[in-house]
């Protein structure tokens, strides 16, 4: 098997309307409920940073929603998730503080991390989230040990690595994989291949486009999907999990996915790096995963624009207060800076 993301990622292509005949409209509504308030949470983060409300840079996945949004569906508090450097969906698909998100990014004492962290160490054990790192493929060898304590404490819990394509280059990725396949560990591998390793397209580091290979050369089964379908994603997370928690050991999920905006902050990047112009941003955009199952509901007369507003509103009103609060906020003292550094 030599898997490949062929038409998965011609940006002219899956732009019709979701099959949401498996789902019920209540699932439905979560998803879509979810994914937007990822997205506007996200959008206001860009307009922050962009406005200088924010010192450090934010590494955003707006596009990617789908991905957080179809593999949390199947997750339990118990679990152990990991992230990396792009994890607001992680986090947020969860069901975790938008308001803890905007502290932390805002360096506020009331952050997910106390403020110590910002964008790309976020972590919320309550919600299964064990955290988020800037060092590339860092957490996946975490994930695995997670997933093999679960497995010897019996618990029935899995592990969950997210990682983007750029990170399966890292040596460490291989030896997870490879571990994770002898041990026969519960844990869940999600590339989000959204094309990109910061500026670079996968074409100039990659022989392939597809790097479920390298789960198929370890013998772990892979699926190739489009990440911009929830329903798609939420389905083969359902299997790789319920597999996972009988004693099935790894999968490999590889969603094919594009950022809408550039490798860090606001800007589109579309002067650097190769393969990307206005045109393949605003032909990922018609791909919109937040749009088409909108318009799927639509169609099955689960939703209409004037649902879809007030949803609008409401989200928007919870963003606004979050903000709000979160910049009223005190930082930390000065002292927290040796004290939560070094353990006593």
């Amino acid at each position: 098997m030599n898997p490949s993301l062929g038409d998965l990622v011609s940006p002219d292509r899956f732009r019709e309307p979701l099959d949401v005949d498996q789902v019920t409209a209540l699932v439905a509504r979560q998803f879509l409920c979810s994914m937007l308030r990822i997205r506007i949470a996200e959008n206001r983060l860009a307009e922050a940073r962009r406005d200088g409300l924010i010192g450090g840079p934010v590494h955003l996945g707006v596009g990617q929603e789908a991905i957080a949004v179809g593999v949390s569906a199947s997750l339990r508090p118990t679990d152990r998730i990991f992230g990396a450097h792009r994890s607001h969906s992680h986090l947020l698909a969860l069901g975790s503080s938008v308001h803890g998100l905007f502290a932390e990014v805002l360096g506020k004492d009331t952050g997910h991390s106390r403020g110590m962290g910002g964008s790309m160490h976020l972590w919320d054990q309550t919600k299964g989230f064990y955290g988020s790192v800037p060092i590339v493929a860092g957490t996946v060898a975490l994930a695995v040990g997670a997933g093999l304590a679960a497995k010897l404490q019996k618990t029935g819990d899995v592990a969950v690595a997210y990682l983007g394509d750029g990170a399966v280059e890292e040596g460490v990725v291989h030896e997870s994989l490879n571990l994770a396949r002898i041990q026969n560990i519960p844990v869940i591998f999600v590339v989000e291949n959204n094309l990109f390793a910061s500026h670079m397209h996968i074409s100039i580091r990659q022989p392939s486009d597809a790097t479920a290979r390298f789960a198929v050369a370890n013998d772990i089964p892979a699926r190739v999907i489009d990440g911009n379908d929830v329903i798609a994603v939420a389905e083969s997370a359902k299997d790789a999990v319920i597999r996972a928690r009988q004693g099935g050991g790894p999968s490999f999920i590889e969603a094919a996915t594009y950022r809408w905006y550039g490798h860090v902050d606001w800007r589109d990047d579309i002067d650097v790096g190769v393969n990307r112009s206005q045109d393949d941003v605003a032909n990922w955009k018609a791909r919109d995963p937040i749009a088409r199952l909108r318009a799927a509901m639509v169609a099955q007369g689960h939703w209409s624009a004037a649902k879809d507003a007030d949803l609008e509103a409401t989200l928007n009103r919870e963003m606004e207060e979050a903000w709000e609060r979160a910049m009223q906020d005190p930082y930390p003292a000065e002292s927290a800076l040796l004290d939560r550094v070094y353990a006593k």
